[in-house]
């Protein structure tokens, strides 16, 4: 009888395959082989970020120059020092840096700007010279350089005389490393024109002229010649040449607009004087065209407008363009400052007294708006710090503890506050008769007041007459 096999109770043990442990072997290998080569980087993990190419220092250097050209200092300054953050050792980056800084400080409002962005040019052109130092651009720079550094109004006259010193041997240096950097040449002029060397200046922006009358700067130097040498009608046509070949750059047309104003206060002649007034007017409402192109909030060329109209005997229209500056810097003390003189000229002496107050004491945001006369929409309180006394705001000075004098009665007696200001001048501009006379007027209306004689109400105000001082058209430095 067959019987059928009988089924297992329990599943038999499958047999190992070959093949398949063969197959895991390789898996395992593979896998080990892929996270060696992840440590290694040779196999970058799935789903990272495109990487994205590093800009070269030559890159952010042509950006710099482009931005130099529209006029847009501040951005050229911050494209030139990408430059050299990418590329440290890059000297050319560096001298150009240094040069667009100095230019820049022209447009500046107050000593300690101006004295700041100068020293960081100095800094810079310093490092181009350290990289380099046979390079004869780097020397030219840093000439012009120590030139804008030498200001009576931003160091002592010692200090003043010793970047002039260096200046020039910086120049010379320059030329003896290439007699035909035209740069150089133009840079040795200005710098010999701020040591009252006209001749020597003279022959030297010729000769750069004759070598490359395409350059900006030589074009501005053969102007700034023309001015010292009191030729002010050749170097509004010299700055217009720079302008042709810089269109965009305020500073050329504030410069011009200048000479026009000197030439309109030397003028006998009324309807001459009026058109050259207007001219000045002219350039000045360009440089702010441009700006507000650019969209560069920038408060010069309305405190320009501002001075030019204050000349005119336009003190209305002359407030009301420094109260436009303001809005672009409410905490700017030189600007109040500046207002408070309008005031005051335009005998407005109660409302120059809140300006004067921020120009030299400084005030709270609060008082800013009354230091302004009234805060408008487009205005922003703002808490404002008081200058140091210095050649370039003793006017704000003596002027503030005048007005402070004159107006003081019994009831409402000014002197403490007048006399302390006026003291502090005395202190530090005592040999300057002038300003000694004025100092001496307003403490005598005060020494009267205390012994009981009550000044009249048409007892002159010291100080003003020295304020309407002729123009300068010479720039700075």
């Amino acid at each position: 009888m067959n019987l059928a096999p009988r089924r297992p109770i329990f599943r038999r043990r499958q047999e190992s395959n070959v093949y398949r442990m063969f197959l895991w072997v390789l898996l395992i290998l593979g896998g080990l082989w892929m996270i060696r080569q992840g440590q290694r980087g040779g196999i970058q993990p799935l789903f990272l970020p495109t990487a994205t190419p590093t800009r070269l220092a030559a890159s952010y250097i042509q950006e710099g120059e482009a931005q130099f050209t529209a006029g847009k200092l501040d951005a050229a300054i911050l494209a030139y020092r990408e430059a050299t953050r990418v590329e440290p050792s890059n000297a050319e980056a560096w001298s150009r840096l240094a040069r667009i800084q100095t230019y820049s400080s022209s447009l500046l409002t107050t000593d300690a700007e101006r004295r700041g962005r100068l020293t960081e040019a100095l800094e810079a052109i310093d490092q181009a010279v350290m990289l380099a130092p046979d390079d004869s651009l780097a020397h030219a720079v840093r000439a012009f350089v120590l030139d804008w550094n030498a200001d009576t109004s931003l160091v002592d006259d010692r200090q003043a005389q010793a970047f002039l010193t260096e200046a020039e041997q910086e120049a010379v240096r320059a030329l003896q490393l290439d007699n035909s950097n035209t740069l150089a040449l133009a840079f040795y002029a200005e710098t010999l024109v701020d040591q009252q060397k006209w001749t020597q200046a003279d022959q030297y922006i010729a000769q750069a002229l004759e070598r490359d009358s395409t350059l900006m700067d030589v074009h501005r130097v053969h102007a700034y010649v023309l001015e010292s040498l009191g030729q002010y009608s050749e170097a509004i046509a010299a700055y217009d040449q720079a302008i042709a070949r810089a269109p965009n750059l305020t500073f050329l047309y504030l410069r011009a607009g200048a000479n026009y104003r000197r030439l309109a206060f030397d003028s006998q002649n009324e309807q001459v004087q009026r058109d050259l007034y207007e001219k000045s007017l002219e350039y000045f409402a360009q440089t702010a065209r441009i700006n507000e192109q650019l969209q560069v909030q920038d408060p010069v060329p309305y405190l320009s407008i501002s001075r030019t109209y204050s000349q005119m005997g336009e003190f209305f229209i002359a407030a009301r363009n420094v109260q436009k500056a303001l809005e672009f810097q409410p905490a700017n003390a030189d600007i109040y400052g500046q207002l408070g003189v309008i005031y005051f000229k335009s005998r407005n002496y109660e409302g120059s007294i809140p300006a004067l107050k921020c120009a030299v004491r400084g005030c709270s945001a609060e008082e800013s708006c009354d230091g302004r006369g009234g805060c408008g929409p487009n205005d922003s309180p703002a808490e404002v710090e008081g200058l140091p006394l210095s050649p370039s705001t003793v006017v704000y000075y003596y002027t503030y503890g005048s007005v402070l004098a004159a107006l003081s009665r019994p009831q409402e007696n000014h002197c403490e506050e007048a006399l302390d200001v006026l003291g502090e001048v005395n202190d530090s501009f005592a040999s300057d008769r002038d300003i000694a006379g004025i100092v001496a007027a307003g403490e005598q209306i005060c020494e009267s007041l205390s012994l009981g004689i009550v000044p009249s109400e048409l007892t002159p105000i010291p100080g003003a007459t020295i304020i309407a001082t002729p123009p300068t058209a010479t720039p700075t430095p």
